[in-house]
This record gives C-alpha cells, structure tokens and sequence, in this order.
C-alpha cells in the first residue's frame, strides 16, 4: 500500500480480532483476570490451591503438578500440564491456543510459552495464533522463548535463553537463537 509515493507498512486502525474466539465468555475472561489470574500469578507459596483454581477454570493439571509464585496464564481454559511437570517462577503462558505441556517436563523459571503473533507482511498486522505441543520428558530453559506452532519432541531440552519455533526434534539439545542443535540428549 502506498500513500503519495509512500509505502505505507502498518495500519493498526483496520485490525480486527474477527474470528478469533478466546474460548470462554467474557464473564469467565474478566473473573480469571480480576481475581484467580492474579491469585494464581502472586507470590505465595504453595502448588495445591493454584492446581485447584487452574483447575476450576477449565485447566487439565495432573497429579504432583508443581507450579511456582508469579506464573502467568493467559487463558486456563487452554491449558493442559501432565503429572509431575514443574512450571518455575514468572513463567508466562500466553496461551491464544492451546499449550499442552507432558509428563515430567520442567518448564523453567521465566520461559515464555506464545501461541499467538500478528502479520508483519500484511499492513492490518493480521493474528495467526498456532498451539504449542511439549512432549514428555522435555526442559525447557529459563528465559526461553517457544513460538506458535512449535512441537518439543520427547526429552528435548532447550537451553537457557533459546528462542524456538517449529519442530524440536526428541532427544536433542538445543540452545540459542534461532535455536540450532548442540547434541543428542
């Protein structure tokens, strides 16, 4: 697009959240937002009670599930965690689709877990949101970042600070950004 000569890369005023559906009424959105969203994001201690209100509205969380103070979660709703996993502190799940996150998986302090971005190509910067699939068995780092549409293969790790998206292939190592293969696991 072009005005004058110009080429025009973003036009934020034509966006439209059009078809994207949050999954839940607005009602369920806004009380997760103003109370259980910030109680289970706060800095008390304890696992139990965050299991239990993920739980009540609408997470699949297994049994010995561990989940830190200060983790955020978009949209429970969307969310699914198997036993014995550990979410650490900060840990953001900004879940537009869904996260499903295996057994025995460690999903580290800070990592940010993003199933949605927006079109840089198109000028209406158009959302595409894609879930994210962690298998069994997989850590990934602190302060890494996963992308829409990734899927951690069994056991894979990714390194502190790694930034991925796509296929992670099981039993491999990954570290840095983009992320490339440091060794077999």
């Amino acid at each position: 697009m072009a005005i004058e000569g110009k080429k025009i890369y973003a036009r934020l005023d034509r966006y439209s959240t059009e078809g994207f559906s949050r999954g839940a009424s607005r009602v369920k959105e806004l009380f997760w937002m103003l109370i259980a969203g910030r109680i289970v994001a706060s800095f008390i201690p304890g696992s139990g009670w965050r299991r239990v209100i993920l739980r009540l509205f609408g997470s699949k969380v297994g049994i010995g599930v561990v989940i830190k103070p200060g983790v955020r979660v978009k949209f429970p709703w969307r969310l699914a965690v198997g036993a014995h996993s550990w979410i650490g502190e900060s840990v953001w799940i900004d879940n537009l689709e869904a996260v499903s996150i295996g057994d025995h998986c460690c999903v580290s302090q800070g990592a940010y877990l993003c199933t949605g971005n927006h079109r840089w190509d198109k000028v209406t910067f158009d959302l595409e949101c894609g879930p994210i699939t962690i298998e069994n068995e997989c850590w990934i780092g602190a302060f890494a970042l996963v992308g829409p549409g990734t899927f951690v293969e069994t056991a894979a790790v990714l390194a502190i600070g790694t930034v991925a998206s796509g296929k992670i292939a099981a039993q491999t190592v990954y570290s840095g950004n983009p992320c490339r293969v440091v060794k077999d696991r």
